[in-house]
């Protein structure tokens, strides 16, 4: 029984096992917390204007308009997000009167963070905070099934972070599927190759030439094996001369220790770009204390950093850490996102890998996150996010009854990006996740591509998604046998983590060429996208990303939930980005 005058905020249900039922492929075990166990815990307050920020979002970002480009400045941003004062005073009154003061707040003001034990957490908010050793990480948590905050705070307060919500710990999306590859000369083929290890099995499709697929140049034969950059230089026309606009930028998160070895990158260069000067690196910032242990390098990290500094040549680059210090993946992602917000220069670019399955990630959570990519958008940052691994059953291949869409790809603020394969042509990786968000509804930018979709699908999976929901991916590149150097070896690699800084390494690319000329940063794609954009990619008509007991999706012509509005012709996409800008 909780007290009158108290809002009950949150209750999670227990299996038969006594188990959190939060994730039905996880697995907790329960312990009583002590009292003396600290913990932080995020309040989110209610932001002041979230609508008006979607829609200034909207005016800078839509081709067309007269505030297009126009992007707006920490201060402008700011003023929307900052939650009212009465709602501050509340808050923080009620913080007061149980003694506890706010360790730091966002800079909008619209996030405290409080460091207290759990016995004070417990007092503070109704609750029985217990400690959660999930199972197959042995990762320990401090949750709660339930608790509740007094109504002087309700319509200030949205929630309270962590308290009822088990996201599962992060892991690497990253899939090693060949080492030992050595590359001939220069054209890169393949002189012998050693298969080790295949973690995912993958259907071969035979697809027929598409006629939207222009590459400036015939990428080599053994581009149907393996993936270099030269590759996808030919395949998508991406120009190999380096960037040289000033303050341009490319930004890479990375999560749970994922690093990098820059004379990993060193090797990579030689022999894949060897016309790249071989001193060229990347940055590291750190968040959470996050490191980038260079003679531990892992196989994400090393994907990500050696193809967006070998295909984005010349832009400044940085990754991005995020410390191990939270117990999950989320809490990662909300620190990473306000750090950047802080700052009075966001990045241009902003690519991540990770992601999770949109069913674990609590609504309230979902949508502020949501909200901080509309930020960055709104100051001119692209994001984007790999679709996800596990076609139409999520993240990675699980089993399920209904469709598995991803987060944070259903946000309609990011540019999702699935995976394709094979050159001749391409084809849909059947790995390669899509769908439809329980979350989030249509963005009305993708009503007609997403209706043509829904329309020629007509009964197909009826009942294992929602239809109305935000639909991604909205792009794809190539996802499939990326060359990758790690340890001083050359391995190959598959997944959407591929696909993402690819697409981002292009897209920074494009903002070289529009900042050479006086223009802005390109910031929130997707209006552009499936306006004047949709006519830049190569369609993608064959393949399908089958789960959860079905085929999935099927590529189709058009706009289609596994490749999106196809593969980016670079050419093209320079001509509508300069005739818009």
């Amino acid at each position: 029984m909780f007290a009158a005058g108290l809002l009950l905020l949150g209750v999670l249900s227990f299996s038969a096992l006594g188990r959190p039922t939060a994730h039905a492929h996880d697995h907790y075990d329960t312990l009583h917390a002590a009292p003396d166990a600290m913990l932080d815990l995020r309040i989110a307050l209610v932001q002041g204007d979230p609508k008006g920020l979607e829609t200034a979002l909207y005016d800078v970002s839509t081709p067309g308009g007269e505030s297009y480009g126009k992007h707006l400045t920490k201060a402008q941003v700011e003023a929307f997000v900052a939650p009212k004062p009465q709602s501050v005073k509340a808050v923080k009154k009620w913080l007061a009167k149980n003694n506890i003061t706010a360790a730091a707040q966002s800079a909008s003001g619209d996030w405290l963070t409080i460091n207290l034990s759990v016995g004070q957490a417990n007092a503070l908010l109704g609750a029985q905070f217990n400690e959660y050793t999930h199972d197959a990480t042995n990762i320990t948590s401090l949750r709660t099934m339930a608790y509740s905050v007094p109504s002087s705070v309700k319509g200030h307060l949205d929630f309270v972070y962590p308290t009822t919500s088990f996201v599962g710990p992060l892991v690497s999306p990253a899939t090693v599927e060949i080492v030992d590859v050595t590359p001939g000369p220069l054209t890169n083929r393949m002189t012998k190759r050693k298969v080790v290890t295949i973690t995912r099995t993958v259907t071969t499709v035979r697809a027929a030439p598409t006629s939207s697929a222009a590459a400036a140049v015939t990428p080599d034969a053994s581009c149907v094996n393996v993936i270099t950059p030269k590759c996808l230089q030919d395949l998508y026309g991406v120009p190999s001369t380096p960037a040289s606009a000033g303050g341009n930028n490319l930004f890479v998160a990375t999560f749970i220790g994922e690093s990098a070895d820059p004379s990993d990158l060193t090797q990579f260069l030689g022999t894949f770009r060897p016309d790249v000067n071989k001193r060229t690196t990347f940055g590291v910032q750190s968040v959470d204390g996050g490191t980038n242990n260079r003679v531990a390098a892992t196989t994400e990290a090393s994907l990500d950093m050696q193809y967006t500094v070998g295909i984005a040549t010349g832009v400044n680059t940085t990754q991005v850490s995020v410390g191990t210090s939270n117990s999950d993946g989320i809490a990662g992602f909300l620190d990473v996102i306000n750090a950047l917000i802080a700052q009075e220069d966001v990045p241009l670019v902003l690519t991540t890998s990770f992601g999770f399955n949109e069913k674990d990630v609590p609504v309230g959570l979902a949508n502020n996150l949501c909200n901080a990519y509309a930020q960055l958008g709104a100051r001119g940052t692209t994001v984007v996010f790999g679709s996800g691994d596990g076609g139409v059953s999520g993240i990675q291949n699980t089993s399920c009854t209904t469709f598995q869409p991803t987060f944070p790809s259903t946000c309609p603020f990011v540019t999702s990006v699935g995976g394709t394969k094979g050159i001749a042509p391409e084809a849909a990786a059947s790995f390669s996740s899509g769908g439809f968000s329980n979350v989030f509804g249509r963005p009305s930018y993708q009503d007609a591509a997403v209706s043509q979709y829904l329309s020629a699908l007509g009964k197909g999976n009826q009942g294992l998604f929602n239809s109305s929901g935000r639909a991604f991916p909205d792009v794809a590149t190539q996802a499939q046998r990326f060359q990758v150097v790690k340890g001083g070896k050359i391995i190959s690699v598959s997944g959407t983590s591929a696909a993402s800084p690819t697409f981002a390494s292009i897209v920074a690319l494009l903002n070289d060429a529009l900042l050479k000329n006086g223009g802005s940063p390109l910031g929130f794609l997707n209006p552009f996208l499936y306006q004047s954009g949709a006519s830049a990619f190569n369609d993608i008509t064959r393949g399908s990303n089958p789960g959860c007991g079905s085929n999935g999706f099927t590529a189709a012509a058009g706009w289609d939930p596994v490749t999106g509005l196809g593969t980016p012709n670079f050419n093209r996409l320079l001509s509508a980005v300069t005739g818009n800008k």
